[in-house]
């Protein structure tokens, strides 16, 4: 049985832990000054989902497969209950995650993502990082390059160069599996998460600026978790808890610790 790869802040504290997961084509590191934040707090563990970072690559993709890895992973840590974080694709895995496995879960939340399913919307990129021939660039820059003639949003090409490493033969590679990511991707974007209730505490945290959680998605959203909130940040996007922080992690503060 393979475990998610994590980076873990406040190690040995008492307090119940807080596990967080990334969203697609993330990783743990694009939470590394929340971790630190928390783990002020809490012990913090922040995990890279399989397929992604230093996680193992995995041939299927389904929600299931998410919430089983979040499982794997309390166990083989000793964790008998925590608290759930998971933006966007990781918001999906913690609410599956919730409704399979629910006496494992304290408090849920989830950061701009609904239960529901969603029109592809990521081809582009998925095509912008498919036209990336590691045979043949021989630098970041050229990279970079390629993505800039399909993807026109500076901060999405960054956020994606993070994903870059140099291999042992000395080649650029992408830490995530693109190969699985791109078969499956409908399977996971396109389906909702599946039906169930979760009745524990739950927060959703949207971007007032993004469009992801919809008044219209309230229903449905009350529906699967009855104890739930919706707060929308201010000045923020689908990236929330990097477009504001700090009234993000105040938001995530004051849930946990009330």
């Amino acid at each position: 049985m393979e475990i998610l790869h994590s980076k873990i802040y406040g190690e040995g504290r008492s307090e119940m832990p807080l596990l967080v997961f990334h969203g697609l084509f993330g990783m743990l590191d694009n939470w590394g000054s929340f971790g630190k934040e928390f783990g002020e707090l809490m012990p913090t563990h922040l995990l890279d989902l399989r397929n992604h970072g230093r996680s193992f690559h995995a041939d299927s993709m389904t929600h299931d497969d998410l919430a089983q890895d979040i499982v794997n992973y309390m166990d083989a840590h000793q964790i008998r209950k925590a608290h759930v974080l998971g933006h966007s694709l990781g918001g999906k895995a913690v609410m599956q995650f919730a409704i399979n496995f629910p006496e494992r879960l304290e408090k849920l939340i989830v950061a701009d993502i609904a239960p529901k399913a969603y029109p592809p919307h990521h081809q582009g990129i998925i095509k912008a990082l498919q036209t990336v021939d590691f045979e043949q660039v021989k630098s970041r820059q050229d990279v970079e390059k390629l993505l800039e003639e399909y993807i026109h949003e500076r901060f999405v090409i960054q956020f994606l160069m993070k994903n870059l490493y140099w291999t042992d033969d000395k080649k650029l590679a992408w830490r995530f599996n693109l190969k699985t990511l791109a078969e499956h991707y409908t399977e996971f974007v396109s389906n909702a998460v599946r039906f169930g209730v979760f009745t524990g505490p739950t927060l959703f945290i949207a971007g007032a600026n993004s469009n992801y959680i919809l008044p219209q998605d309230e229903f449905l959203i009350k529906q699967q978790f009855p104890d739930s909130k919706i707060i929308r940040i201010k000045n923020a996007e689908h990236w929330v808890q990097a477009n504001n922080p700090v009234d993000f992690n105040a938001a995530v503060k004051d849930f946990l610790q009330n």
